[in-house]
């Protein structure tokens, strides 16, 4: 076992976490990630589906920023009291 591992183990208390926990929260990532899903094989490392896990969160954010930029446009270009900003409005509650 690592120093690095050892220390993790010592200061964490009740908090621990089997390899084998580890292991099961990285298999229910690896299917969460479309990317990591369409791949034919299931032997993907644990940092790799990590790293995909961030990239595809990165995307996410991109997609909400570019839809609340839409969203932002869409409501200005309609007048405050047509039916069109009403269903806009009904669609963010």
């Amino acid at each position: 076992m690592s120093s690095r591992r050892s220390r993790s183990r010592q200061t964490s208390g009740a908090s621990r976490i089997s390899d084998e926990q580890i292991s099961d929260l990285v298999s229910k990532l690896q299917q969460l990630i479309p990317e990591l899903r369409a791949r034919r094989s299931n032997k993907v490392s644990a940092s790799k589906v990590l790293q995909e896990t961030c990239d595809y969160i990165r995307s996410l954010h991109r997609e909400v920023d570019d839809l609340s930029d839409r969203l932002a446009e869409l409501l200005a270009s309609t007048d405050d009291t047509s039916a069109e900003a009403e269903i806009i409005r009904s669609l963010l509650m």
